[in-house]
């Protein structure tokens, strides 16, 4: 009798080791996945704060484009005194193609739309700084092109291309937050 009582107790014991052991990997179980779950968040919300950095340096650096291509501003830093219509072509578009280059990898950042209106803004500005040296006499001068070009953005009857693309631009920043 004694080693059935013994074997008895043992079962006794083992049944309620096993019912121990799986409470307690139960509640562990669910203290891990409570955990990874928590770490998991915190690891999105961080993630999200550096792309949300990121973005916002982004749109600073196409609204930095568009102020360098914008020719108002870039007649004023380009302009060297004598320099004949050719050369100040030449200049224009070097600068207006390198900030291009230069701010190329912020399409990573910036919304697909503006983007596309980033690369259309580049080739328009290409087109009219082409198109406005076509119209001059052969031996102008780059103050010549400069006021060609100044006066074709005056005469347009939409609102100039430069002030549009940083209004959809201010537009994109806003849909961030």
């Amino acid at each position: 009798m004694i080693s059935v009582t013994y074997f008895l107790d043992i079962i006794k014991l083992a049944i309620a080791g096993i019912i121990v052991f799986s409470i307690a990997w139960l509640i562990i179980k669910a203290y891990l996945l409570e955990h990874n779950t928590n770490k998991s968040i915190e690891l999105k919300k961080l993630t999200v704060e550096k792309t949300l950095h990121l973005r916002l340096q982004a749109y600073e650096r196409v609204v930095l484009f568009i102020e360098r291509i914008n020719p108002e501003n870039m007649f004023i830093r380009l302009h060297v005194s004598g320099m004949s219509a050719e050369d100040m072509q030449r200049v224009i578009l070097t600068e207006v193609r390198a900030e291009y280059q230069h701010n190329i990898t912020q399409q990573l950042y910036v919304s697909n739309g503006s983007w596309i209106l980033l690369r259309k803004l580049k080739d328009d500005t290409i087109v009219m700084v082409n198109n406005a040296l076509k119209s001059l006499p052969a031996k102008s001068s780059g103050l010549d092109l400069s006021k060609a070009i100044l006066n074709y953005l005056g005469e347009q009857e939409s609102e100039n291309p430069y002030e549009l693309a940083l209004g959809v631009i201010k537009r994109d920043i806003q849909q961030l937050f």
